[in-house]
């Protein structure tokens, strides 16, 4: 099993709209980093995640979910009214995926980028790192396993 981190602006998709979702299950989409991509592309079924909030206030992980769905083409890239619209994707060859996330739990309080920056045992969390901004990364299991804590998640 593989840990992940998955920033959202919640004015675009809010931990609050996965939770509204009938299945509780979302289409991870509109991801246009190539980075971040192949983080998707390593993703399993089962695998754990943490829900960022990013450009709030404050920002900071907000719960937890677990891949529902792997990789799969993300269909967003090839429509041209789409904010995710990539004019060099096409149906063969789409560059873009998306995974799906099952939520798991919503925290009772957000763990702001402030507190986790004062928690020492994740001092060396690549979220925590300076010029850190991407919206897909891994988590180590230590790390994972802090945040449930902190979080009050049994």
């Amino acid at each position: 099993m593989q840990y992940w981190l998955m920033k959202s602006e919640p004015d675009v998709y809010s931990i609050q709209d996965l939770q509204a979702e009938k299945s509780k299950t979302c289409d991870w989409e509109g991801v246009r980093n190539y980075q971040a991509r192949n983080f998707m592309k390593d993703m399993q079924k089962g695998d754990q995640v943490l829900f960022y909030h990013s450009n709030a206030k404050p920002p900071g992980i907000v719960g937890y979910c677990t891949i529902n769905k792997t990789a799969y083409p993300d269909e967003t890239s090839l429509d041209k009214k789409s904010n995710y619209f990539d004019s060099k994707s096409t149906k063969e060859i789409n560059r873009w995926v998306k995974v799906d996330l099952k939520l798991k739990k919503v925290f009772s309080e957000i763990l702001s980028l402030d507190f986790l920056r004062g928690q020492k045992t994740l001092k060396d969390m690549l979220l925590l790192k300076k010029g850190s901004r991407l919206s897909v990364q891994p988590v180590k299991k230590t790390e994972f396993d802090k945040i449930l804590k902190l979080a009050g998640v049994k």
